[in-house]
C-alpha cells in the first residue's frame, strides 16, 4: 500500500520509500538446522523421553488426544509448546505402532515357513 501524499483517506500519508531491512540473527536463532536435527535425533536416542512424556505416547496411543494436550498444557506452561510437544509425541506413537505392526508381519511370516 502506497501513501497518496493526502492527509485524509484510505491511503493517507507523506509518500516514502518503503526500506526492507535485513533479518536480524535473532530471528533466524534456534530454526532447524542439519546439525541440530541430528545433534536432538542422537540425544533422544541416548537419553530417551522424560516420564511425562512417556505418559503423553500413551495417552496418544489410546486416542485421548484433548487429555494429553490438557496434561502438556499442565506440564509446559503454555498452550502453544503443549501442542507442539502432543504433535511431536503422536508421531513417536505413530512410529512406534509402525515398528509394532512391522515386527507381527514378520513374526507371522515366520511361523508360515
Amino acid at each position: 500500500e502506497s501513501m497518496s501524499g493526502i492527509a485524509v483517506g484510505l491511503n493517507k500519508g507523506y509518500k516514502v520509500t518503503k526500506r526492507t531491512p535485513k533479518a536480524r540473527q535473532s530471528r533466524r536463532k534456534g530454526a532447524p538446522t542439519r546439525r541440530r536435527a541430528f545433534v536432538k535425533e542422537v540425544i533422544r536416542e541416548a537419553v530417551g523421553f522424560a516420564p511425562y512424556e512417556r505418559r503423553l505416547i500413551e495417552l496418544c496411543k489410546n486416542n485421548l488426544d484433548k487429555r494429553a494436550l490438557r496434561y502438556a498444557k499442565h506440564k509446559l506452561g503454555t498452550h502453544h509448546r503443549a501442542k507442539a510437544k502432543r504433535a511431536e509425541m503422536q508421531e513417536v506413537a505413530f512410529r512406534l505402532r509402525q515398528e509394532a505392526a512391522k515386527a507381527l508381519a514378520k513374526e507371522k511370516e515366520a511361523a508360515k515357513k
